[in-house]
């Protein structure tokens, strides 16, 4: 049986997410952050390329100037209510780190974006414990502000299980050598 620190009198984890700027947007009239720095755009909403064999929440790919970029609805990978597209959604263009440690571009849609917003260390509270049924281990932390909590995500978490990565990515992460074509 697993136990948790507070089962034990320990203190709670300390929020994995650190003081700085995040942006901010809904999914389902609930709000997130992501941290601003990994930021590139926001775009409107475009037309999408779907990719076979790819789970629900991957739309597909969308081409920006050129650039393939995989795009997850948010929504739907985190089991919320389906929404009515409209002019507020859109698409938040990220770079996360790749499986291979480099970095990557990474699309998110989203209902809207709020606002940038500045969180500092008494603002970031921890992950509560949601108990074995919640799989929240990509919430980074919980930011207190005027108008409510702020739920503060790992986008590079999601990504890693999403099936957006490559296959030399997919290969990498799993301590096996990238394929030699020859």
């Amino acid at each position: 049986m697993k136990t948790s620190p507070q089962q034990h009198g320990a203190a709670a984890p300390a929020a994995s997410a650190q003081p700085g700027k995040y942006l901010t947007f809904t999914l389902a009239q609930e709000s997130y952050g992501i941290p601003v720095l990994q930021v590139r755009e926001i775009i409107r909403l475009c037309p999408v390329t779907a990719v076979a064999n790819m789970p629900a929440h991957v739309k597909g790919v969308i081409n920006l100037r050129g650039k393939v970029i995989p795009l997850v609805d948010l929504r739907v990978r985190f089991r919320l209510p389906v929404g009515v597209d409209d002019e507020r959604n859109c698409i938040v263009v990220t770079q996360i780190t790749a499986a291979s440690g480099g970095s990557r571009l990474y699309g998110i849609v989203v209902d809207g974006v709020e606002e940038v917003a500045t969180f500092t260390a008494q603002d970031i509270e921890p992950t509560p414990d949601f108990g074995g049924t919640l799989d929240s281990h990509f919430i980074t932390g919980m930011a207190m502000s005027g108008d409510g909590v702020k739920t503060l995500i790992d986008l590079d978490k999601i990504a890693a299980e999403d099936g957006t990565h490559s296959v030399r990515d997919a290969r990498e992460a799993n301590g096996s050598p990238p394929a030699v074509v020859s």
